[in-house]
């Protein structure tokens, strides 16, 4: 029992689920076994027919036979048929336990640091799923089957048997050539596959700007390396495996040959019947036919395989999260502890022993230098990363431990490249929950995007197109931020909000900022431009990782410019940016 434990936790996580449809696997195989036993009908017909209906001349005996044959191939047909259905739900079963993990575990691949937004494993997934439900994986149920056909054989005739044993040798040797020889090919292509869909999906992320610039000549040859690598590999893997392939249907059908040969020395020899001749030659075709079908159907073998090593290798780096205790709402005191962020393979840090604290209500501006840290120090603050030294705390509670839905109920995040989802603009509000009307809408009051969505065509359900594409620019960036502020959340975190807006998008992320403080949000912004920062109050000022200054905002400014200068930060009237543009 103790064993039993420990290969349940060494198990990989895909491993377990397909431990859970063992079920279905047994009931598959108990069906192979009724399938390849009825088999057995043809040979035995045949050998009756041959050693006794002819020598007897009975047609009743012949009607009889031939009636218990067709119902025994009708039966096989019905059992095929029902394993079919069977390992079909296999899939299905192993999606539904699956699916969702997997893609949970490409988003959380995709923000590691080493990750890519990238789709494969979810067509890994998908290739596995339909390996183990197509006719690949019948030639898994029916190979223990080969052993028994020829000891039925040897049962015939030791010879007979003997021969049927040295043929399957052979041809099983052939077997494990062909995997020898394509194996490495077939990984090699499988990767540049991968890495060429990967690139293509960059490729189209970035149309607009191939086709602004040009870059169609270039973008192509790039595109192309990798394919040619890919069809290179594959075509050497199918050479080799042609190769292979026909060299065992030479030996298959030489090998059938030579049985019946065998068979028929012996009849001459009056040792066997030619019923015995004929029905060693279906035994041994059956017993020979599942080698030639796992040499057929190896690419789809050896890509499965190579397809579970990677999604098992994605669940493994990104388990689940444990099960947690639901906490509290937090009321949004922020507390930075000694934070460094490293990047592998970079010696010196990205952010480094950061300290600071932000109250319920106040209002923190991140400045510094580009390169400095302030985009990587929001994916800390929102839990994105982890950081390698020191704690990020909201309320106390770690925020890189926090459950990750729990957590993400209390804190609103506009990152710099606004991602949205070919939905509606409701939906995209809603982070693609059920939506409340009322917080959707309010959200969007919040934000000031509510006059522009009643604009839009079908106004909150108005769909926006693959990546909000049929939006401009402002507007998806108002509309992230309503997204952002949904749910009222206890912390915002704002990066760059205003790169996109016009002077009247301004005017209204202010308005915004300055209503979240009333309700006592906390607001962390990351920003250039200094009309931004008139309602914060506190400013930090980073540079190459590290904290500069910090501290309410008239003191960081004060020492940042000379005293005249200061006023310069206040928002423009429109007024005044007319008079200021006359000559």
């Amino acid at each position: 029992m103790t064993d039993g434990i420990g290969k349940a936790r060494n198990r990989s996580e895909l491993g377990q689920a397909l431990h859970a449809c063992s079920g279905y696997f047994v009931a598959a195989g108990l069906f192979s076994a009724a399938i390849n036993i009825l088999y057995l009908a043809s040979p035995l017909y045949m050998l009756q027919v041959y050693d006794r209906v002819l020598s007897s001349g009975s047609v009743p005996t012949l009607l009889m036979l031939t009636l218990a044959l067709v119902i025994a191939l009708l039966a096989m047909a019905m059992l095929d048929n029902i394993r079919a259905r069977i390992l079909i739900r296999v899939g299905i079963r192993l999606d539904r336990l699956l699916a969702r993990r997997v893609m949970s575990a490409m988003v959380r691949e995709a923000n590691s640091l080493q990750g890519s937004a990238r789709g494969q494993p979810l067509r890994d997934f998908d290739s596995f799923r339909q390996f183990i439900t197509g006719s690949g994986v019948y030639t898994l149920f029916d190979a223990p089957w080969a052993p028994i056909f020829i000891l039925v054989i040897a049962l015939l005739h030791p010879v007979l048997g003997l021969c049927a044993l040295v043929f399957a040798a052979v041809l099983l040797c052939l077997a494990v050539l062909n995997e020898y020889r394509v194996r490495a090919p077939l990984l090699e292509g499988g990767e540049a596959a991968a890495r060429n869909y990967a690139f293509t999906e960059a490729s189209l992320r970035n149309s607009h700007v191939i086709e602004g610039m040009g870059m169609i000549g270039g973008l192509l040859d790039r595109w192309s390396r990798d394919r040619n690598r890919s069809l290179a590999a594959q075509a050497i893997a199918s050479d080799r495996g042609a190769a292979v392939s026909s060299t065992i249907r030479f030996f298959r059908i030489t090998m059938q040959s030579l049985m019946l040969g065998v068979a028929a020395f012996l009849v001459m020899d009056r040792v066997v019947t030619p019923g015995i001749m004929f029905a060693s030659v279906i035994l041994l075709a059956r017993a020979l036919m599942p080698i030639e079908q796992a040499v057929g159907s190896w690419r789809q073998l050896v890509s499965a395989r190579a397809a579970y090593r990677r999604v098992a290798l994605l669940l493994q780096n990104n388990p689940p999260a444990p099960a947690s205790v639901v906490l509290p709402p937090p009321k949004g005191r922020l507390l930075a502890q000694a934070v460094t962020f490293h990047v592998p393979g970079i010696l010196s840090p990205v952010l480094q022993d950061l300290n600071f604290a932000v109250e319920p209500g106040e209002a923190l501006g991140v400045i510094g230098p580009s390169g400095a840290g302030k985009s990587t120090l929001a994916r800390l603050i929102v839990g994105i990363h982890a950081p390698s030294r020191g704690t990020l705390r909201l309320d106390g509670a770690n925020v890189a431990t926090w459950e990750r839905g729990d957590f993400g109920r209390h804190v609103g995040y506009l990152p710099q490249e606004i991602e949205l989802f070919a939905d509606s603009v409701a939906a995209n509000i809603a982070r693609l929950g059920i939506g409340n009307d009322k917080d959707i809408v309010e959200a969007a009051i919040t934000a000031g995007a509510h006059e522009i969505i009643l604009g839009l065509p079908r106004g909150y359900e108005t769909q926006i197109g693959e990546g909000g594409v049929n939006l401009s620019g402002g507007h998806r960036q108002r509309i992230g931020l309503a997204r952002a502020l949904y749910g009222n959340p206890s912390l915002v975190v704002l990066d760059e909000p205003s790169s996109n807006l016009d002077l009247e998008g301004e005017i209204a992320l202010g308005n915004c900022l300055a209503r979240l403080k009333e309700m006592g949000r906390t607001v962390v912004i990351i920003s250039h431009r200094p009309a931004t920062l008139n309602t914060v109050d506190k400013i930090l000022l980073l540079q190459n990782g590290a904290i500069r200054m910090f501290g309410p905002r008239r003191e960081v400014l004060a020492k940042l410019a000379p005293p005249a200068a200061v006023p310069s930060i206040a928002p423009v009237s429109r007024e005044a940016a007319g008079r200021s543009a006359r000559p």
